[in-house]
């Protein structure tokens, strides 16, 4: 039916018998897991400790930008760390001891310079709620810095162990949309629980759902206490004082840097000025049960009172089970976001798993002190980049900040009123919330991951902030496999090219573009159908087992309904003919005459980067149907099979070496084993070698070629002729068959 191979072969041969490249085998596939495995361990156990990779080259330089960066995130990390400590329900040296260890243990283990680790505003209301349902569960069992304190043992292992095995890729499954939506929802919910301790309204609880908390403090405004008088101000202060050296610094760049330092100092210069007024004030109205005027946070302990072997009750374990995916994943996804956008700021690449052993380290070491879980924190991170840091080690001088604060300041804290810590969570978390600029973008983007942006917020507000990390991440991996399991495909023609003005290319080119005019930019391109009795069809996707039943079902809806039928089932008695497909009625006009016949099949496998065995099957599924139909032998032809192992793939399927379907296996994955005496044993002697046809006398023809041109060899092996390294040579050889025919009992 076709050109001899052999002669086909000979337009492709070129290159050298050495760059021929072979069929690759089955222990080809077990040999880079061997390769060196004294040097991969060492590489793995030297990986873990990044450290020593930086730190022999330390100088003053680095030291002067690592001393002002800490100093920096140490002034900002305090007030803070006892505010989010207040903001999880505990007391606020928890904070401070998250602050410090967090800090601390990071720098040894880290990969990014920016990152500061310690307690975060999201973490922290989850810490609130899963302490609040576990006391709900089981009052006056567990106080709440014992639940924490497990938790961050808990989760550190976890991560932890995730890092140690190398699975930090699962992270990458969640887009940015998702944790995007996620992190606006839970800064407006954490901004909607702090509004009545700003206000010094109580009477309900505001671990409820957001829109609930909402609604109560609307109408608990009557009741507004005096506690506003602080916690008003202090708000208010702090974004006037960023506004004012934000516009300072436009107007005098020469001292930005003397700007930004001021900015940086406003959650300490406020929170001193709010003591300072409370002391004033409450120091001589204390009542009679010892209540102030306001809320202030009183005693602090002094130092590490808490330090030693974690308290683990296997108890509590059971209770926590429930709550740890939701708590672990928090930390995986902040930390990992955090930690590869600065890195794209500034230049340097992070390396997912080692961050998430910091994570883990940080959070099991964390529990020995009585910390409660720790991440990454966007801004500190934020403000230790711009503060200048060098190095991870910047992390030490922070760490020395807290300790002084620890064992030097817990005296002052006693008047710290907790509206202004209210005020300075509030300022931190409105920052979390995603821009229009950049809610629009999702929406040009992709529409589709703006709804899962916004189901993530609405869920968190209307329910609860697990359920909005659980919709986002769910709605994610739904489109995520809706995407595979519909693959795009398109079915191809050519067009002329005639320059590029962006390069001033004056000469014309064939490329390979849609037919379909929609999905063409510009639908005045004129493109030409291939030859007729060719099609050439692109994959979009891999061709894997959720979306092969799509492609097979592109390709022969499109070749019935494109080409010829082989037999005129206009002629065939009604009786005869298959009840699924019966076709016009006898003696009707037979417009199938009109229709070319199909020759020949090209696959442009140019995007297909895996395959296995289902998608193969369904190839041998699809080249049966169309042979089918068409009565007669279909080549086969494949462009651009990058993979040795997708040509193995498809050479095991009986494609590629152009021997009969006849002699092709029939079926390569049976869900119920037979025998019809045509299987792949018969078909394949091993992995590296083609059974010689010598009916088709293929073998022979090639080797004559060989012969015939002894300075040419194929860059493809000459055993599989319907391989092709482009798409355009591929339709070449396609339509090469078209002229002068061999019958179809000589195939």
């Amino acid at each position: 039916m076709f050109l001899d191979p052999a002669k086909r072969l000979a337009k492709r041969i070129v290159g050298r018998p050495e760059q021929v490249t072979p069929v690759v085998g089955s222990h080809e596939w077990v040999l880079p897991f061997l390769e060196n495995p004294v040097q991969r361990i060492k590489s793995y156990i030297l990986g873990l400790f990044p450290l020593f990779t930086w730190i022999t080259r330390y100088n003053l330089g680095w030291l002067t930008g690592d001393v002002i960066a800490g100093l920096t995130v140490g002034i900002v990390i305090v007030p803070q760390g006892m505010s989010y400590a207040q903001l999880a329900t505990l007391p606020p040296e928890y904070g401070l001891y998250s602050s410090f260890v967090g800090v601390l243990i990071y720098c040894i283990f880290a990969t990014s310079k920016d990152v500061s680790i310690g307690p975060v505003a999201v973490m922290s209301i989850t810490v609130s709620h899963i302490i609040g349902h576990i006391q709900d569960k089981s009052p006056d069992t567990w106080d709440g810095p014992q639940i924490a304190t497990t938790l961050a043992f808990l989760c550190g292992f976890i991560v932890l162990g995730i890092g140690l095995l190398r699975l930090g890729w699962l992270v990458e499954f969640i887009p940015a949309p998702a944790v995007s939506g996620f992190m606006t929802g839970s800064a407006i919910s954490i901004t909607a629980s702090q509004v009545p301790g700003l206000m010094g309204i109580t009477g309900f609880s505001t671990r409820a759902a957001t829109y609930q908390v909402i609604i109560n403090t609307l109408r608990g405004l009557p009741k507004t206490k005096l506690d506003a008088a602080w916690g008003l101000p202090g708000l208010v202060a702090l974004y006037a004082i960023r506004l004012i050296c934000t516009r300072l610094t436009k107007r005098y760049p020469r001292r930005a840097r003397w700007f930004f330092f001021m900015s940086v100092f406003r959650n300490a210069f406020v929170i001193l000025v709010l003591t300072i007024a409370a002391w004033l004030y409450v120091r001589h109205r204390r009542s009679g049960n010892g209540n102030y005027p306001i809320k202030i946070l009183k005693n602090v302990p002094s130092g590490f009172k808490h330090i030693g072997r974690p308290i683990i009750d296997k108890r509590l374990v059971s209770e926590l089970a429930l709550e740890l995916p939701v708590a672990t994943i928090i930390l995986l996804l902040e930390h990992i976001a955090i930690s590869k956008s600065f890195g794209r700021l500034n230049g340097y690449k992070i390396n997912p798993n080692q961050e998430l052993i910091a994570i883990g380290v940080t959070n099991t070491v964390g529990s020995c002190f009585g910390a409660y879980p720790a991440t990454g924190s966007f801004s500190r991170s934020a403000l230790k980049s711009k503060s200048g840091v060098r190095t991870p080690a910047g992390g030490v001088v922070t760490s020395i900040v807290v300790v002084v604060a620890l064992y030097g300041l817990t005296k002052a804290f006693y008047w710290i009123p907790t509206a202004g810590l209210s005020a300075v969570i509030i300022h931190a978390v409105a920052d979390l919330v995603a821009s229009p600029a950049q809610v629009y973008s999702f929406w040009r983007v992709s529409p589709i991951e703006f709804f899962i942006w916004l189901a993530a917020v609405l869920v968190t507000i209307f329910s609860s902030i697990e359920n909005g990390i659980y919709t986002s991440i769910c709605a994610s991996l739904a489109l995520l496999l809706i995407r595979v399991a519909h693959p795009r495909g398109a079915f191809l023609g050519k067009a002329t090219i005639r320059g590029d003005s962006q390069i001033g290319c004056k000469e014309s080119r064939e490329v390979f573009l849609p037919l379909e005019k929609a999905r063409l930019e510009n639908p005045h391109i004129h493109i030409i159908p291939p030859s007729p009795g060719v099609i050439v069809y692109r994959f979009e996707e891999s061709y894997l087992y959720p979306n092969c039943s799509v492609a097979n079902d592109q390709l022969v809806d499109y070749v019935r309904k494109q080409m010829r039928r082989g037999l005129d089932i206009s002629k065939v008695p009604l009786s005869d003919r298959p009840w699924n497909d019966p076709g016009p009625i006898r003696g009707d006009d037979n417009s199938e005459c009109e229709k070319p016949d199909l020759r020949a099949i090209v696959l442009d496998f140019s995007s297909v980067s895996h395959i296995d065995t289902t998608a193969v099957q369904a190839l041998i599924d699809t080249r049966n149907e169309v042979e089918k139909w068409t009565g007669h032998p279909v080549e086969f032809h494949f462009a651009t099979v990058l993979s040795p192992w997708i040509r193995r793939a498809l050479i095991a399927g009986g494609f590629g070496v152009g021997i009969p379907s006849s002699n092709a296996p029939r079926d390569i994955a049976a869900v119920v084993p037979y025998r019809d005496g045509t299987t792949t044993e018969n078909y394949l002697a091993d992995d590296n070698m083609i059974k010689d046809d010598t009916e088709s006398g293929q073998t022979k023809n090639i080797h004559d070629c060989k012969q015939g041109i002894p300075d040419f060899v194929p860059v493809l092996p000459v055993e599989t002729p319907f391989f092709h390294l482009d798409l355009q040579g591929a339709v070449q050889v396609a339509e090469s068959g078209l002229i002068n025919p061999k019958p179809a009992s000589s195939y």
